[in-house]
């Protein structure tokens, strides 16, 4: 099964994405996106792993998702990619703008042949107001169709709210 958790910032969706892979019985992978370039970062990153159990897997990729799912999938393994929007930041801040449209294809391409469960964690950026600079925009813009192609193709989607599930797609939490 795929599943893309959605939820705004502190939401409660890595918790949920967390428990998902651990109530999954499967050996879990975290996979994880964010390249930490600042303290702040590193403390958040700090925090994540302090939470997940040592017996995971994990795997540090800030740009070739495609790849690292086709790598890292199997039958039993549950792979918990966190997360999508920080992955797209990263793409967005190469100076190789055809580099974002060729991972995001190849991401979605893939899909349909990866085993096991893959649970994929993301911002929400589109409830908000419409951002002023370009970059900004096509971001919110980027991550916006990327959700939708993803919702499309995952057999489970969740929003959380104030750490509070509501499943918009497939079977109910």
């Amino acid at each position: 099964m795929q599943q893309l958790i959605l939820g705004g910032a502190r939401s409660g969706k890595s918790r949920l994405a967390e428990k998902l892979a651990s109530d999954s019985g499967l050996d879990v992978v975290y996979i994880a996106t964010s390249q930490p370039l600042d303290g702040e970062m590193n403390q958040r990153v700090a925090s994540h792993r302090a939470r997940r159990p040592a017996t995971w897997g994990l795997v540090e990729e800030p740009l070739e998702l495609a790849r690292v799912l086709k790598e890292s999938a199997g039958q039993s393994r549950c792979l918990l990619v966190d997360c999508l929007t920080l992955w797209l930041t990263n793409l967005l801040m190469l100076d190789d703008p055809q580099r974002l449209t060729q991972e995001r294809d190849a991401l979605i391409d893939c899909l349909a042949q990866l085993p096991g469960e893959i649970i994929f964690v993301s911002n929400e950026t589109g409830l908000g107001v419409v951002p002023l600079g370009e970059l900004t925009r096509r971001y919110v813009d980027e991550a916006g169709w990327l959700h939708q192609a993803l919702a499309e193709r995952c057999q489970r989607v969740v929003f959380t709210v104030a750490g509070l599930p509501m499943t918009l797609k497939g079977s109910p939490l």
